[in-house]
């Protein structure tokens, strides 16, 4: 949805380009009107003009008392300075909304790719609970017969299930995360919460597929933040010439013409009103004189504007090359701990299947076991995490560099 919005932003800019083309083209306005004259003014005439006494004054009505007038006026823009930089900056103007469109693909991409990330880590964290409450409820059984039959102690099988209990709450909650991380992922992707859809590519794919590319792009000049930073100077450019050109003088020529037609009646639709037709062409000039030094001021104001977005552009190439330093660096670091985790988590799996097997041969206790199998499942969730970490890390740097798959 967030797509669809901005993708009528660049639409509107195509139509506001042939709004501005078309105020340079010619313009025909038509213009009807009726008059009523329900009480005609009068005129005082001296008398003497028709033959009166000198000093007297006779009362006169000119016209009739209903009139109706259709004019039809071309207009034919020949210079304005502002209509020249309008024009001049329509393609860039159309060039920044496709940019911010832009923008916006790569927020959607990154918010799309975090959230199916979260609904996979959700996914494998109790796949990885379930099963390990599974195995646990095993070792409780056995743990059991052997208290049953004198070779255990009570302790031993309590020490479990305490264990057993924490999984199961860990579980619950799990679940309940997976149905939330699976509702903002359906929230972005603008589809209906009733739906299902099926996620293709596991979280050990993923990060397989973002370990992929050893060293990653060194470019950040397609940067869309600094592309945008560098349409905003233009544009405040093309202000300034705007503010400047609104002092130059534009030209115009004009053609009409009209008819007229009188009546004491209403009777303009029959064939026996007389029209009287006036036409007429000229040249129309406005040159600004004086505005009390505003036009001047507001000139000012468009460079001083100029002169902010380019202090911001040398801000934001600063703050993007700090920021694809840190990406590099974080993605390096979220490289070494995965391989750390898997380590951890080998080991962690060889120290848990040696304490069960002494546990289950006499050889140490319920509570060596407990530490052993409670070490195990934090490596187990740390490996999730870590893989979440490449996939983000990765997915940070490629957002940076304008390069988000």
């Amino acid at each position: 949805r967030t797509l669809k919005r901005a993708t009528i932003e660049v639409q509107k800019a195509h139509k506001e380009k042939w709004k501005t083309l078309s105020i340079g083209f010619p313009q025909i306005q038509a213009n009807l009107a009726y008059q009523n004259n329900i009480e005609q003014p009068v005129s005082l005439i001296p008398a003497q003009f028709f033959g009166g006494e000198e000093g007297e004054f006779a009362e006169v009505v000119f016209g009739t008392q209903q009139t109706a007038i259709g004019m039809v006026e071309l207009n034919q823009l020949i210079f304005d300075g502002t209509y020249v930089v309008g024009v001049q900056g329509i393609r860039h103007f159309i060039e920044t909304a496709e940019n911010v469109l832009e923008k916006t693909q790569i927020e959607v991409k990154k918010a799309i790719i975090t959230s199916y990330v979260n609904a996979q880590v959700a996914r494998e964290s109790l796949a990885v609970l379930e099963k390990n409450a599974i195995a646990l409820g095993k070792n409780i059984e056995e743990a059991h017969q052997l208290f049953k039959n004198g070779f255990a102690e009570e302790e031993t099988v309590e020490q479990l299930r305490l264990t057993l209990s924490s999984l199961n709450s860990q579980i619950r909650y799990a679940r309940k995360s997976v149905d939330l991380a699976d509702n903002v992922f359906k929230l972005l992707l603008g589809i209906e919460i009733t739906e299902q859809p099926q996620l293709s590519n596991s979280l050990e794919e993923l990060t397989a597929l973002h370990l992929l590319e050893e060293k990653p792009s060194s470019s950040y000049d397609n940067n869309i933040d600094i592309r945008l930073a560098e349409n905003e100077v233009t544009t405040n450019g093309f202000l300034y010439r705007l503010e400047r050109a609104k002092a130059l003088p534009s030209f115009s020529a004009f053609l009409n013409g009209s008819y007229m037609g009188n009546n004491e009646e209403f009777a303009f639709t029959e064939s026996t009103q007389k029209w009287f037709g006036a036409a007429a062409f000229g040249f129309r000039m406005r040159i600004p004189v004086f505005s009390s030094l505003g036009r001047t001021a507001s000139a000012q104001k468009a460079k001083l504007s100029v002169l902010q977005s380019e202090t911001k552009l040398i801000e934001v190439k600063a703050q993007v090359f700090v920021e694809w330093q840190n990406a590099l660096n974080s993605f390096a670091l979220a490289k070494e701990e995965h391989a750390t985790a898997l380590e951890n988590l080998s080991l962690a799996q060889r120290i848990e299947q040696k304490n069960t097997t002494k546990f289950f041969e006499g050889l140490s206790g319920s509570f060596d076991l407990r530490q052993a199998q409670l070490q195990l499942y934090r490596a187990q969730q740390n490996t999730i995490q870590c893989m979440r970490q490449v996939i983000l890390d990765k997915t940070n740097l490629d957002t940076i560099i304008n390069n988000v798959q």
